[in-house]
């Protein structure tokens, strides 16, 4: 090989190499990136499309489960719901021999499909009685959720415990007062 057709030969591969580099910039870089991209997205979709499915096919249970739900609600009335709340925690602890000494309900209205109602209620009582009334709530169908427990003792001995219990129960609809 002559130096003429070394130095075409270097200058060939030199352009060949420097074309390769611009089209990795330009083309396959940038091409690979948007595939990758585009893999990742078609992968969230089937993923969003498999719990569509899901959902779809567990509809009947879901609506069936929410109207259970729905029926356990307080009543639409104000007053009554309230009286309601009364009532089960009259029942609670005639049920498990424990004395309240105070129940303080409040309403919160957050928007304008639901209400809250608070209910924070002062007990004492035996250990196994406070159990038996804190069963007592956890079981009853009445859609209460126990916000927060407190329990502490109330003699030297830690047979007479106090209770501190705050429900919350959900409203729906709410009609005007």
């Amino acid at each position: 090989m002559t130096i003429k057709n070394r130095q075409q030969m270097l200058a060939i591969l030199a352009v060949v190499g420097v074309g390769l580099l611009i089209a990795d910039k330009v083309l396959i870089t940038p091409l690979l990136a948007g595939w990758k991209e585009r893999a990742g997205r078609i992968a969230e979709l089937r993923k969003s499309v498999a719990q569509g499915e899901a959902l779809i096919q567990r509809g009947d249970r879901i609506r069936e489960r929410w109207g259970g739900m729905r029926t356990n609600t307080l009543p639409d009335d104000v007053s009554a719901a309230e009286n309601l709340v009364l009532k089960a925690f009259e029942r609670w602890s005639d049920e498990s021999r424990i004395s309240i000494s105070g129940i303080k309900p409040q309403w919160k209205r957050t928007t304008e499909e639901y209400m809250t109602l608070e209910c924070r209620a002062d007990a004492f009582g035996s250990i196994h009685a406070l159990t038996r009334f804190l069963y007592s709530v956890e079981k009853d169908p009445l859609a209460l959720r126990v916000e927060s427990v407190e329990i502490n003792s109330r003699d030297e001995n830690g047979q007479q415990l106090g209770l501190a219990i705050q429900v919350t129960g959900l409203l729906l609809n709410p009609q005007e007062p």
